[in-house]
């Protein structure tokens, strides 16, 4: 098995299916593209028409979508276990996974994923302080109904799919509730975050347009 990826520093969308796999343990080999390069399209297109990252390969297959990833992951490796084994934790998951997919259009564009950055200050809009107020929200409120340490209680892919926004938060210092900053906290926690971390703060290379912040 392969997993296509960007700049660990950057790429928000590689986290999601890299931390699921190093989560359970799943062997896979890297193939690191760095983003923002004049080679980047071509290198992805290798791989993938999308010409985006992630993408996995396994067994002749190609999956070229985080979430599409995760699913797969899920199904063939971990015995659907990637969600709540409950039906109605299982729906809620899917539908908070759907709603990072696709949403939080001013949180992306505004705070792009800097893991190795500190202490950023961006300017506020009234979108982003929604998505912000929106996220703190449903952190907070799958909490307290399923009990934590992580969203559904038990680590799935929903916790990867907003692994990414963990790292917007601590880089722009964010305020947000106590619930949801014990939350971030036990997922910074996690060894392959950390792992993820470390490698993200050993990279050389730098992309202008997502050092953004004083």
């Amino acid at each position: 098995m392969e997993l296509v990826i960007g700049n660990k520093n950057y790429s928000s969308w590689s986290l999601r299916p890299w931390l699921l796999l190093r989560a359970h343990g799943i062997d896979f080999a890297e193939v690191m593209i760095p983003l923002a390069t004049d080679t980047t399209a071509d290198e992805i297109r290798q791989y993938t028409g999308a010409g985006k990252v992630p993408v996995l390969l396994d067994n002749g297959l190609t999956i070229w979508d985080s979430l599409a990833i995760c699913e797969y992951v899920s199904e063939q490796y971990l015995t659907g276990k990637g969600w709540p084994t409950d039906l109605t934790k299982r729906a809620e998951a899917r539908a908070c996974s759907a709603e990072m997919h696709s949403g939080f259009a001013a949180l992306r564009e505004t705070m792009p994923m800097n893991c190795r950055a500190t202490g950023r200050q961006v300017p506020s809009s009234s979108a982003l302080i929604n998505d912000i107020q929106r996220i703190d929200s449903l952190w907070s409120q799958m909490l307290r109904r399923h009990g934590g340490p992580w969203l559904f209680g038990e680590f799935s892919i929903a916790d990867c799919m907003f692994a990414p926004v963990v790292f917007r938060f601590a880089t722009y210092a964010v305020d947000i509730s106590s619930q949801s900053r014990e939350y971030m906290a036990v997922v910074l926690a996690h060894p392959a975050m950390q792992e993820w971390l470390t490698a993200a703060r050993s990279e050389a290379a730098t992309i202008n347009r997502s050092e953004v912040g004083q």
